[in-house]
């Protein structure tokens, strides 16, 4: 017996996460989407896993290329976190357009993201994702503060002042 569909909805949008682009290039093509399911996997050896829509362009391409890069974007990067979710597609089709990249082997790294490079080492289907889990090969600590989404709107992380 599976809960109910709007009540598992409604109780997720309750759940706090950093706002991640995962982003790819190689043979499938330089591709980005922003994803909201992204955490570590372990650290012995570094691993990080994402979920992907499975019909997506982003799935397709991450499968094809092999590897892909997860950014998580600073508290700052709402535009780019809404770029990179389709807000803009029908004038700006290319997501990448306008923003300053820094070029990988595994997929751009955006602006002051912390940025990890993945090597794909096997996906998992699952209803309509695609689990993706990437061994990290490589880190760019930004030491931004992260941007975070929950119930529908961006917030910003602060610690919270204990007595």
């Amino acid at each position: 017996m599976s809960a109910a569909r709007d009540a598992f909805v409604a109780a997720m949008r309750q759940v706090a996460a950093t706002v991640t682009v995962v982003t790819t290039d190689g043979p499938g093509g330089r591709m980005g989407a922003t994803v909201s399911a992204f955490t570590s996997l372990s650290a012995d050896p570094p691993t990080v896993l994402c979920c992907l829509k499975a019909d997506s362009r982003i799935a397709q391409a991450v499968a094809d290329n092999g590897t892909f890069t997860v950014n998580v974007l600073p508290e700052d990067a709402v535009d780019v976190a809404r770029q990179f979710a389709g807000a803009f597609d029908h004038e700006t089709p290319d997501r990448f357009e306008g923003i300053e990249i820094t070029p990988t082997e595994f997929g751009p790294i955006l602006p002051r993201a912390t940025a990890f490079t993945c090597t794909l080492q096997r996906a998992y289907r699952h209803a309509t994702h695609e689990i993706c889990i990437g061994a990290v090969a490589g880190i760019s600590n930004a030491g931004e503060k992260p941007l975070a989404y929950m119930h529908g709107a961006f917030h910003v992380v602060r610690p919270k002042q204990v007595l």
